[in-house]
């Protein structure tokens, strides 16, 4: 519950995703790929749950409207409105709707953001051409931390072994061929496709730190091995050093390997 940011309260889960690794990193790549003409910056929060997002968003100055049917206090779009009421947010708007159907204007927005909302959807290709259709030209997509599959076995397995989904079925995923698809149809130029292990924003709840000491250990259990392994003499020669730790490589496989990850994430960035 805490790592999804499902705490009971509710400004304590908005107090932590500002602070996050992933919110940090996200916000780095809407200031990277903006170029909005009018301040503030303009976000549709597509999905946005119980408002982590959306809020962290309106305290930055963006101008933000939530999208959420869930009416829940607690996970939908009553908890975003008592963050909001909470905050005195004038800048953050709230609207129950489905991504695919949404009551709200054309060619508005400078950014639509979806976290962890886009396996959910109904109907992919409308969820995205709904998506382009907010957007002004030359806005910007980011769907963040969507369960990806490789095919219909792998797809049974994220599911099966998912701690939530027996007991509500709510859960689903796309293969990135389908995911790609459907966000070019809908008119958008995938700009970065970031996979499971290419950012914090799909690999927390782990961090850029725990990264680091995977990568870490398994460069001192090869060296260990490598210093007892390879008689003195030979462990200067830079040649014998490539060799061996190559050999440890393909022999141990990749340190950090998204294939044994059900329903590892993947995100997207695209510009309409």
């Amino acid at each position: 519950m805490k790592l999804a940011y499902f705490d009971e309260d509710l400004t304590l889960n908005v107090t932590r995703f500002q602070a996050s690794e992933e919110f940090a990193a996200t916000v780095q790549y809407i200031r990277q790929y903006t170029q909005a003409t009018a301040l503030p910056l303009r976000i549709a929060d597509i999905g946005a749950g119980n408002g982590i997002a959306a809020v962290a968003f309106a305290l930055m100055g963006f101008d933000v409207t939530a999208v959420e049917p869930d009416p829940s206090d607690t996970v939908g779009a009553g908890a975003i409105r008592e963050l909001k009421a909470h905050y005195n947010l004038s800048n953050l708007n709230v609207v129950e709707a489905f991504a695919e159907e949404m009551p709200i204007s054309s060619d508005y927005f400078d950014v639509v953001y979806i976290r962890q909302a886009v396996h959910h959807a109904c109907n992919l290709n409308q969820f995205m051409h709904e998506a382009s259709r907010l957007l002004r030209k030359g806005g910007i997509l980011i769907t963040a931390r969507d369960h990806v599959v490789y095919n219909d076995a792998d797809k049974t397995w994220f599911l099966q072994v998912h701690p939530l989904h027996k007991f509500y079925g709510g859960e689903n995923a796309y293969t990135e061929a389908e995911y790609t698809s459907a966000i070019n149809n809908a008119g958008f130029s995938i700009i970065e496709i970031l996979r499971h292990y290419d950012s914090v924003i799909n690999y927390f709840p782990e961090s850029t730190s725990t990264i680091s000491e995977k990568r870490a250990a398994r460069q001192a259990y090869v060296e260990s091995n490598f210093q007892r392994r390879i008689p003195l003499l030979f462990r200067t020669w830079s040649s014998v050093r490539s060799w061996y730790f190559n050999r440890a490589e393909r022999q141990l496989g990749p340190v950090l390997d998204a294939k044994k990850i059900p329903g590892r994430l993947i995100s997207f960035i695209a510009q309409k």
